[in-house]
């Protein structure tokens, strides 16, 4: 920081604890202040958009990788040429497939509709935080501007240049923050609306791009069924599958070697 900015910090630090004590009026735009909640609604929303758009596509490829990590246990489990042995191997190359089909098809065309749309947006906010700060600077500059006339004003001093002066120091103050107000106002609600338009294309892509997926997945992973009884699907339907299993380890259970 500058030793001219550095008297600003300090000007302004003291301006901003007289307005606390009531010793000078600070000026409260209501208007102005209800966009930039709205703005802060908006970074806290698109924020967290971008964080799980991000925690989807990891989740994603965790759940492929998984199942494949997955696959290639059960085959080596089976490891003969039984029926059960051809159901793994079936399934260990659907899930090889959907893996592969994460990073082709899902991971770079989310990328370039979801997750970079929303980057760009996100980026956006840094540089909005930046001008409102800037203003809320520019109007504790007028304000204590402001102030110093209107003391002069109410209570005349002995030196008849000190009014003028202070209304010189005063103008300037006042066009610097009209014009950086001025270009918030105007510009903060455009942000705001723009926000639906905006991502609409990216979630419509999100949607579709997990229906896609989910489609394919249920196809490759139904065809992995042939190699099961055709009766299989009802006994899971009706309990059966569960108590088949507890029955066989129930009967591990009673193993000597499992004791």
């Amino acid at each position: 920081m500058s030793w001219s900015g550095f008297k600003k910090s300090v000007a302004r630090t003291g301006t901003t604890i007289m307005q606390k004590t009531g010793q000078v009026e600070k000026t409260v735009d209501r208007e102005f202040l209800e966009e930039e909640n709205r703005f802060k609604v908006l970074e806290k929303n698109g924020t967290e958009l971008q964080k799980q758009a991000k925690a989807y596509l990891e989740a994603m490829r965790a759940m492929t990788a998984s199942q494949v990590r997955i696959a290639d246990t059960i085959d080596r489990f089976y490891g003969d040429n039984s029926e059960a042995a051809m159901a793994a191997t079936s399934y260990k190359r659907a899930v090889d497939d959907m893996d592969s089909r994460t990073t082709r098809e899902l991971d770079a065309p989310f990328r370039s509709t979801v997750l970079d749309p929303i980057g760009r947006l996100v980026s956006y906010f840094p540089e909005v935080k930046t001008a409102i700060a800037k203003r809320e600077k520019k109007l504790i500059d007028y304000d204590a501007a402001r102030s110093k006339t209107r003391k002069l004003m109410d209570k005349p001093s002995d030196d008849a240049t000190k009014l003028p002066r202070a209304e010189q120091e005063e103008a300037p103050t006042r066009e610097v923050f009209e014009a950086i107000n001025s270009q918030l106002v105007t510009e903060l609600p455009q942000l705001l609306d723009l926000r639906i338009p905006y991502l609409e294309p990216s979630f419509e892509a999100m949607v579709r791009m997990q229906c896609r997926f989910t489609e394919e997945a249920y196809e490759k992973l139904g065809g992995v069924q042939r190699y099961f009884p055709d009766n299989v699907r009802d006994e899971y339907a009706n309990g059966q599958l569960d108590a088949q299993v507890e029955g066989a380890l129930a009967e591990i259970k009673e193993l000597s070697i499992a004791a």
